[in-house]
């Protein structure tokens, strides 16, 4: 419109010049027409956006035109890798929310939760694209056709293996003071070992550099590392006892008496131990705080493993049963009745999923964890069992007297013999899978050993999780998010995902309940009053003498006040003295004793002859 408005007024001037000016309205029309041609030069060279786009061997390509100063130029643009299904698959973090449920009147809610979903999508795709960083792969035996790789010797592994990996495995001769309790931190650098005979060690078992050696001079039945390196526990003969790395005690827990057996819970930061008498303890670190104790009535507890996935301790028995604890309820949450025996050893893997249990009847059974009372797998072993262990990528070991073997998708089963074999130096006490380490510790009567199990551990770690080389000031940072990002102990549940669910079923019954009040009849109530004696210690009895001996003084009060102004002569009128009260006469006789001590004689016999009238 404003460009037809210009081209009127032009025109009208034009034709309005004189003669004389044709030459300037031709120079006129030839600029407006230079303008014009320029205009549409534009608009015809704009440049065009994406016109094609394809997917071509995994990778997104797209075309587009583009034209500049009338040329045009074809270009392609190499967007991201398509991510595969499979591998998004592997991530997925589940269905998600379905926005209908919600309602259309919830707008606010619809459009959190959109985003809230983009965000955990964009999160899975995104570690659907790192896992390419995740180089380093688990390693395994592989034999030849014919051999088992339960023949291999770790002489012959560590002969193979290059130096940094050779040093890994070695032997500690410590036949003084055994048998020994172990334990590796949870980042798996740091090695704690316990004899019976009060030996207490602490060590950087890749390093060989010993933190602190002492003797204890009192018997050791368990050791545990807290939630750093620095702070560990120990069950001796009477009590619990915390040392720091330099072999300091630093406190003496006597809420834990005869304890056999201890678990840390480093997300709940609560010491757990299972004592003599068959008394479960939950103790609070952070605060010294006793959070339950509770007796199982099943006799000692020296069986006993935590669930990573949910912190639920499970306790093996002698009467073949295993329980499940949790310190919100002095009663256990599960049992299963594993072996018609009694319980040797029990272990859960890290995903929580699986649990073996191993009894005196040489069976060796794995279990759902998840779907209690459904045996997966059931193996007879040559002999009975002291120690079972699952490893990061869910290998088994089971330690039979002096010999320990491990075991290949126990799981699964398709295990028909072991995936490796050891002998070692004494009957084996105590063992542990090193996190992120290929390796097996194992405690004996006469010291400790490192075996080398390929493909036994993860190889890639989580840095902010555990870190086997954190320094100093990031141990000291870790803990004190740990601390700031601690879970309540009255969140620890058998389904750990049902706390953030609503509870429906009991909602509806609480609404059906309240619905049902309505037409429930009043029952009828048959009342028999209670006989009872009359009693001067009543409260009604208190309060109607109070209340006599008010009205007393009142009167008594009044009557002073009214004999002041009298003749004493008056006050023993026979005609008064019928109407007085014995109260009133008792007053009236005091009060002619102390005011008119003469002739009193005499005014008491008026006063008993006005009465006798």
């Amino acid at each position: 419109m404003p460009l037809l408005v210009v081209l009127l007024s032009f025109s009208v001037l034009f034709l309005l010049l004189p003669p004389s000016l044709l030459t300037l309205r031709e120079l006129l029309i030839a600029k407006m027409a230079k303008q014009q041609q320029k205009r549409q030069f534009k608009k015809s060279n704009k440049p065009q956006k994406f016109r094609k786009s394809e997917v071509k061997d995994g990778m997104q390509i797209t075309e587009f035109k583009v034209n500049q100063k009338g040329r045009a130029k074809k270009k392609r643009f190499m967007g991201r890798k398509v991510v595969p299904s499979k591998l998004l698959q592997k991530y997925s973090k589940g269905e998600g929310v379905e926005l209908k449920t919600i309602g259309r009147k919830d707008s606010c809610v619809q459009n959190k939760m959109k985003k809230k979903e983009k965000k955990i999508k964009w999160a899975e795709e995104e570690s659907a694209r790192a896992e390419i960083l995740l180089t380093e792969s688990k390693g395994q035996l592989e034999a030849e056709e014919g051999t088992y790789t339960s023949h291999i010797t770790q002489t012959e592994i560590k002969k193979a293996v290059d130096i940094t990996s050779a040093a890994k495995s070695f032997d500690l001769n410590l036949d003084q003071f055994g048998p020994y309790k172990m334990q590796f931190t949870q980042n798996g650098r740091h090695l704690l070992l316990g004899g019976r005979k009060g030996h207490l060690a602490s060590m950087d078992w890749i390093t060989k550099k010993l933190h602190y050696e002492i003797n204890v001079m009192e018997s050791i039945h368990d050791v545990c590392w807290l939630h750093t390196e620095v702070m560990m526990a120990a069950a001796q003969k009477q009590w619990v006892y915390i040392y720091d790395n330099q072999g300091i005690e630093l406190h003496c827990l006597k809420q834990m008496d005869r304890v056999l057996k201890l678990e840390f819970l480093p997300y709940h930061f609560l010491l757990c131990s299972g004592s003599e008498s068959g008394f479960l303890n939950w103790l609070d670190v952070t605060l010294g705080k006793e959070v339950l104790r509770t007796p199982t009535h099943k006799g000692r507890l020296d069986v006993m493993c935590q669930n990573p996935y949910n912190a639920v301790l499970c306790c093996g028995h002698p009467n073949g049963t295993v329980t499940m604890w949790t310190p919100n309820a002095p009663e256990p949450v599960a049992s299963i009745l594993c072996h018609p025996h009694p319980v040797r050893a029990i272990d859960i893997d890290h995903t929580g999923m699986y649990m073996a249990t191993v009894g005196v009847d040489r069976q060796m059974k794995i279990w759902d964890a998840r779907n209690l009372g459904k045996c997966l797998q059931h193996y007879t072993i040559s002999s009975g069992a002291s120690n079972v262990a699952f490893s990061q990528k869910s290998l088994l070991s089971v330690a039979i007297g002096n010999i320990v073997e491990v075991y290949r998708n126990v799981t699964l089963g398709g295990t028909d013999h072991a995936y490796m074999r050891h002998k070692a130096g004494g009957i084996i006490t105590d063992m542990q899978f090193c996190p992120y380490e290929d390796i097996l510790g194992i405690s004996t009567y006469k010291g400790y050993s490192s075996l080398i199990i390929p493909g036994s551990g993860e190889p890639n770690f989580d840095a902010l999780e555990a870190n086997p080389y954190i320094s100093i000031s990031g141990r000291k940072e870790a803990e004190v998010k740990a601390l700031l990002s601690k879970v309540p102990a009255e969140l620890i549940t058998l389904d750990p995902l049902s706390i953030g669910q609503v509870d429906i079923p009991t909602l509806k019954e609480k609404l059906e309940a309240k619905k049902a009040l309505l037409y429930v009849r009043k029952p009828k109530i048959d009342f028999t009053p209670r006989y009872r004696m009359k009693g001067k210690s009543g409260s009604s009895q208190k309060f109607k003498r109070k209340q006599k001996d008010w009205k007393l003084k009142a009167a008594s009060s009044k009557m002073i006040q009214r004999l002041k102004h009298m003749d004493p002569d008056h006050w023993l009128d026979s005609e008064a003295v019928k109407f007085y009260s014995p109260g009133l006469l008792s007053l009236l006789i005091a009060v002619n004793y102390l005011f008119f001590p003469i002739n009193f004689g005499s005014r008491l016999k008026n006063i008993v002859i006005s009465i006798t009238v």
